[in-house]
């Protein structure tokens, strides 16, 4: 049993002739052989929907090797462009892609007829056809993957300037139209070569459930940046190190540090802060979180009343870890110190933010859960804080607006639910948000309104100029109608000349 002229499959009769049944062409009986490049040009002829023609032809277990060796170059090649500086190769990556492969050769031997030329070993034939029908459909899917590749790297490399919001458009319509084609030929490829039956129905089912599984799920590309030989002169990050003294240390840090809290003024309502950095792996989140705690500090005359829970190598024996546990605890110690009614908490959240709404964290080899807008909540409202404001620099931090907001609340976040924010990668210094509304604009101003107002634009800006794909971050921000009078009061009280000697009357 061969491939035919129309693609079709063979049945011979116990004698070895062909069966006269419907819709059955006459086949070859005996195999022939294409060239290396007759292959490769009636498979990228089929990705444009033109019919192979193979006239019979079985591949040779060098072609079929010389293909898988092509097709895995041109593949990991550009894997490797996608990555601009130094790279790593993750075999293990690159091993997983070909999973659907794998399925697509289980499927073919499954779908082949079972009638066979009794004087041909059955398992060879098999073994044969299933090698063909692999051959043609990966070289049939290869323009599509070169097409789609090229004009994702021709964005990426810049080739053609093209504002952002373009940008963003050209990858997903030129995602879709991959998707339609990609399918739309493994469709013809496989009613090609099996005609339009039920096996062929469950066959192109189960290899787009496969492949659409495979996009969304395991789309690790080969090449990773090697973040060790970034820089020349780089020095290893620290690294935690997780022992007896060290837990017991934190427990004694956290302790100290919540005794040192300076207690409220009763001719004045206090500003108390609490900063929360969850995420050891990037350095911008210490700088960041740093910066805002001094901020805090000497811009809102919180002196002692700001708590800094950090996850960092380096600060082990300096900062509390920032861990959901000791950010409640943390709640709890300044709630303690606090004139719940008068006083003021302004809590900063700096990490990476999940599209589930979730506060990245981490700090290997200790186990750090992720913190969410509700779990915040509820630790603010069972210690009895009123007067909040809250500001969160994270991708897609707008889903803890709502979630947050209420009349004795202001909220601020970096982008909306629906986008990311920008500038927390390894080489940032601060994030965008962080570094225009708290180290630009609130050393101008003590008014968290006015800043946050003031620093959209220059936000929108600065992510124009970096050529961010996915559109605008879009900050928002939440009023309650009673904070704003008690962050007025707060504002002139600041803004007098000697601000520490006046105390604020608040009326609500």
């Amino acid at each position: 049993m061969t491939f035919s002229d129309a693609g079709s499959l063979e049945r011979r009769n116990s004698e070895g002739a062909p069966e006269d049944t419907q819709n059955q062409p006459v086949l070859q009986t005996a195999p022939n052989h294409l060239t290396l490049t007759q292959w490769l040009v009636k498979g990228l002829k089929a990705g444009f929907f033109v019919p192979p023609n193979l006239q019979g032809a079985t591949p040779k277990p060098s072609q079929v090797l010389a293909i898988v060796a092509l097709l895995s170059a041109i593949g990991i090649g550009a894997a490797r462009l996608y990555v601009k500086g130094p790279a790593v190769f993750d075999a293990q990556a690159w091993l997983a892609g070909w999973w659907v492969t794998l399925l697509f050769v289980a499927l073919a031997w499954w779908a082949l007829p079972e009638a066979w030329d009794e004087s041909e070993p059955k398992p060879i034939l098999r073994a044969t056809s299933v090698a063909g029908i692999c051959m043609l459909w990966m070289l049939a899917e290869l323009p599509v993957q070169l097409v789609y590749e090229g004009i994702n790297l021709a964005l990426s490399y810049e080739v053609i300037k093209l504002p952002a919001s373009w940008v963003s458009w050209i990858q997903w319509g030129s995602y879709i139209v991959y998707m339609v084609w990609l399918f739309s030929v493994d469709i013809f490829v496989l009613c090609h070569f099996f005609g339009k039956t039920q096996k062929t129905a469950v066959f192109v089912a189960s290899l787009i459930a496969a492949t659409v599984l495979s996009v969304s799920q395991f789309n690790t590309r080969s090449w990773q940046e090697d973040y060790s030989k970034s820089t020349a002169n780089e020095v290893e990050k620290p690294r935690l190190k997780l022992t007896q003294e060290v837990f017991e240390e934190q427990q004694a840090l956290l302790k100290a540090t919540a005794a040192r809290i300076a207690p409220q003024r009763q001719d004045r309502a206090d500003v108390y802060g609490l900063v929360f950095a969850p995420y050891a792996s990037e350095d911008v989140f210490l700088r960041e979180s740093t910066m805002v705690s001094s901020v805090l500090r000497d811009r809102f005359d919180a002196g002692d009343r700001v708590i800094h829970l950090l996850n960092h190598g380096a600060t082990t024996k300096t900062h509390p870890w920032a861990t959901t546990a000791n950010l409640d605890k943390s709640i709890q110690a300044l709630a303690a110190k606090m004139d719940l009614e008068k006083d003021l908490l302004v809590v900063y959240l700096t990490s990476h933010g999940g599209s589930d709404f979730t506060l990245a964290a981490s700090h290997w080899p200790l186990e750090v859960e992720a913190l969410t807008p509700q779990a915040l909540k509820q630790m603010l409202d069972k210690a009895g804080v009123r007067n909040r404001v809250i500001a969160v620099s994270a991708c897609f931090a707008g889903g803890w607006a709502d979630v947050l907001a209420n009349d004795h609340s202001l909220i601020m976040t970096a982008a909306d639910a629906t986008h990311t924010s920008y500038g927390c990668g390894s080489r940032s210094e601060l994030t965008f948000f962080g570094r225009a509304l708290f180290d630009e604009q609130l050393r101008k101003t003590h008014s968290f309104e006015q800043a946050f107002n003031r620093a959209v634009p220059i936000i929108k800006q600065r992510e124009i100029d970096a050529d961010k794909k996915d559109g605008f971050s879009n900050p928002q921000i939440r009023i309650g109608s009673q904070i704003r009078p008690f962050l007025k009061a707060l504002e002139q009280r600041l803004d007098a000349p000697d601000s520490k000697a006046l105390p604020v009357n608040i009326s609500q």
